[in-house]
């Protein structure tokens, strides 16, 4: 199996910056997609942001272009998720994911899922 695990989230103030990091280990694929989804309390899983393989392709929310930006290092089993001028609407449990297959907005299509890092942005 594949195991995910996201560190770097907290508590920040509006217009701050936190860097989220996700490391892969165990049976990988070097051809898995890997990105992030988010949950705040009281609503549906959305997408943030994915990223193929070979760091090409990313594809982001239009809610978070322009103020995020995922990319994958050296190592096709890591993936960051830099995030910019946060806000407020962006306090969410953020999830690292990675699939088998090509680059997906639905959270269903994806096979491996992290156990999440909070992230807090005060007002």
């Amino acid at each position: 199996q594949v195991q995910l695990v996201e560190s770097g989230g907290g508590l920040v103030q509006a217009g701050g910056s936190l860097r989220l990091s996700c490391a892969a280990s165990g049976r990988t694929f070097s051809a898995s997609p890997m990105g992030w989804f988010r949950q705040a309390p009281g609503k549906e899983r959305e997408f943030v942001a994915a990223i193929n393989w070979s760091g090409s392709s990313p594809s982001y929310a239009d809610s978070v272009k322009g103020r995020f930006t995922i990319s994958r290092p050296n190592l096709s089993n890591t993936v960051n998720l830099q995030m910019n001028s946060l806000e407020p609407e962006d306090t969410a449990v953020y999830y690292c994911v990675a699939r088998r297959g090509a680059i997906s907005m639905r959270a269903r299509e994806y096979d491996y899922w992290g156990q999440g890092t909070q992230v807090t942005v005060s007002s």
